[in-house]
């Protein structure tokens, strides 16, 4: 079980901080999410904030393919 206070989240690269900030205000943004200025994003629904998860993922996924095969494949 996890210690209380711990993340279990934390960056394997902590200098990509700001390019995962950057996806996930275009992200919000294509999907017409608003995300406030102090981040905190506890009063959208959990479908809203399951949606912004959902795309950013896919988006690092095609991030990682292009990296893996190049943008061509």
């Amino acid at each position: 079980m996890a210690q209380r206070g711990s993340r279990s989240n934390n960056l394997v690269v902590p200098q990509a901080n700001a390019a995962l900030q950057q996806l996930k205000m275009e992200a919000a943004q294509e999907l017409g999410i608003t995300i406030p200025q102090d981040g905190y994003m506890g009063h959208y629904t959990s479908r809203e904030n399951g949606s912004l998860g959902g795309y950013i993922t896919k988006r690092l996924v095609q991030i990682a393919e292009q990296s893996l095969y190049g943008p061509n494949s």
